[in-house]
């Protein structure tokens, strides 16, 4: 209906059932979580009353079988059997009650009891005991229900989801043995897409209220029902992250929030919420285009100081939509889908502190993310439904590396046909042949002012550091025989110029080609095909961020060719792209 209205309706009336319908958006998706929420409960409670009637049934038949009397307290009422020891006659029947103290029968005749009473006395403790389960289970079920309700009205504000939040907590809590067990977390892709297709709709229906997060972010589920998982997880997480005032709580809640946001704009191409988690820096999944639906799929791994925050909601989701918008320009009559994948821990580090963790200088985040990427690859190749779709895997600077780490594990990017690398520092390989596409499936930007691009390689980094340290202390010493001041003043200009010899020390010999993590990918050496990208601005030039060069990519209002080179790649029209000469 918003999608309607919008493209059809203007003026002041319009915008008011705009307002009133995203309202009832809202109170309806609340409705939905808690009557899930109320269903799973009184199923889970079922769940676990049967199996205590099972245990009741399997004493009632013991009972009859024996020729016992149960009555409706409970107790247990046995019949004469045996034989006293003095006249031989049947010792007197009795009755058992499942209050008695284990192990002490109520004697029967001089010596030995009545045969029948150590049976009565069974089954009495196994009713008693069945019936005091099931009268628990009742008693911690109907304390859940009566927290399931909701202020009464007609607007679902913010601080009810921090509620919903709870409640859907406790709900997992109690439901665990009912459903948690079910969910195939070691499971293939494949089979998990295969378990979701077996499940009943109340079954599915269930999983969803109770597990969205888990159900949400299980490669192989079908987009479809990922994306209502998240949308519906994603209010719980606001409302889990609503009132904290720690840090990294309010950066991910203004990126939780922005997601929402555009989500509920209805822009087009249509968003599907894939992933969404607040572990680590944050986790978040998006696709503009069906995945499952579309004939090519790209997916980009983001980089270094990505995290789930506003920035990223803004950036990093618009980078996705620009290439999914040029895919489609390229190829009208072509379906596409255009994710971001931030599924991993990307290094974090800013201009005043350049090395921030020294997570950037390893791959450790990289193998990590590889292997996660490779997870969701993977399913998103099981569920798409065409024959023979086109895939692209797509790395951005330290995303590059987690890409070409992806596709050098055995079985490279599961259903990659093209690699684009663009802002990259490497990708511990050493030519495009070691990617599992072939080279001619490689595809390389590298703007002429991205520094990221032509870091120096790790020789050439341990004699800068060498340099600095030798020279600094060198011009300390020398600078301190005029005073405090000559000392500092000496040791920065003896650190300058040690680094720069240092460098120049050890670039003599290295191989020209060497990047930081293996070949550079736009050199000569590592045989992929380099497409056209601008210049971009030189780093810390006026007017422009201090490394703008190094974002440009996508940005078709910035760099045009690059832009539209990824969209040639991407829409399968990788033939037509504008080639640049490798280095």
């Amino acid at each position: 209906m918003l999608t309607g209205l919008r493209g059809t309706q203007h003026g002041e009336a319009a915008s008011a059932a705009v307002g009133r319908l995203r309202q009832l958006s809202s109170n309806l998706q609340y409705v939905y979580t808690e009557c899930g929420l109320l269903r799973t409960t009184l199923n889970s409670m079922a769940h676990e009353l049967r199996a205590q009637q099972r245990v009741l049934r399997d004493a009632l038949d013991d009972a009859e079988s024996l020729k016992l009397t149960v009555h409706a307290d409970g107790s247990v009422t046995y019949p004469a059997a045996g034989e006293g020891l003095i006249d031989g006659r049947p010792l007197p029947g009795g009755k058992a009650s499942g209050d008695a103290v284990p192990g002490l029968l109520p004697p029967s005749g001089l010596v030995a009891p009545n045969p029948n009473a150590a049976k009565a006395q069974d089954i009495a403790d196994r009713v008693a005991k069945a019936v005091r389960t099931a009268a628990e289970i009742d008693w911690r079920y109907a304390r859940i229900l009566r927290r399931l309700k909701a202020e009464e009205g007609l607007k679902v504000p913010d601080i009810t989801w921090t509620d919903a939040a709870g409640d859907a907590a406790t709900v997992r809590d109690a439901a665990r043995g009912y459903l948690k067990d079910g969910i195939p977390r070691d499971a293939s892709p494949a089979e998990r897409k295969a378990w979701w297709a077996a499940l009943t709709d109340e079954q599915r229906e269930e999983y969803l209220a109770v597990y969205p997060d888990q159900i949400g972010n299980l490669d192989g589920i079908p987009a479809l029902v990922r994306d209502a998982a998240n949308r519906d997880n994603l209010q719980l997480l606001m409302g889990k992250l609503e009132g904290r005032d720690d840090a990294k709580s309010e950066t991910q809640l203004a990126g939780l929030r922005e997601i929402d946001r555009q989500l509920r704009e209805g822009r087009q191409p249509p968003m599907f919420l894939l992933g969404i988690g607040d572990e680590g820096n944050g986790r978040a999944i998006v696709s503009f285009g069906n995945p499952d639906a579309a004939k090519n799929v790209s997916a980009y791994v983001p980089g270094l100081n990505t995290s789930l925050d506003e920035e990223f909601a803004k950036g990093d989701l618009k980078r996705a939509r620009d290439t999914a918008i040029g895919a489609k320009e390229m190829n009208p009559g072509t379906p596409s889908a255009s994710i971001v994948w931030l599924g991993y821990d990307a290094p974090q580090a800013s201009v005043t502190d350049p090395l921030g963790s020294l997570d950037v200088m390893g791959e450790g985040n990289a193998r990590i993310g590889a292997l996660a990427y490779n997870k969701f690859m993977a399913g998103i190749s099981v569920t798409n439904q065409n024959d023979d779709p086109h895939i692209t895997a797509i790395g951005h600077s330290y995303g590059s590396l987690t890409v070409g780490l992806a596709a050098q594990e055995r079985a490279g990017i599961p259903g990659a046909d093209d690699i684009i690398l663009v802002g990259s520092p490497g990708t511990g390989a050493r030519s495009a042949d070691e990617l599992g596409v072939g080279k001619n499936h490689v595809f390389v930007g590298a703007a002429e002012n991205d520094p990221v691009t032509k870091l120096p390689n790790g020789r050439e980094a341990g004699g800068i550091g060498a340099g600095v340290a030798g020279g600094a202390s060198t011009g300390f010493v020398l600078g301190a025989s005029t005073g405090p001041v000559g000392a500092v003043i000496g040791g920065a200009a003896g650190g300058i110029v040690g680094g720069f010899a240092g460098y120049t020390a050890q670039d003599a010999q290295s191989d020209e080609s060497e990047a930081w993590f293996g070949t550079d990918p736009a050199h000569r050496d590592f045989g992929a095909n380099r497409f056209a990208v601008s210049d971009g601005p030189r780093p810390f030039e006026r007017g422009h961020e201090p490394v703008e060069a190094h974002s440009n990519y996508f940005n078709p209002s910035k760099d045009q060719m690059s832009a539209d080179n990824i969209a040639r790649i991407v829409s399968g029209k990788s033939e037509q792209i504008q080639r640049g000469r490798p280095r």
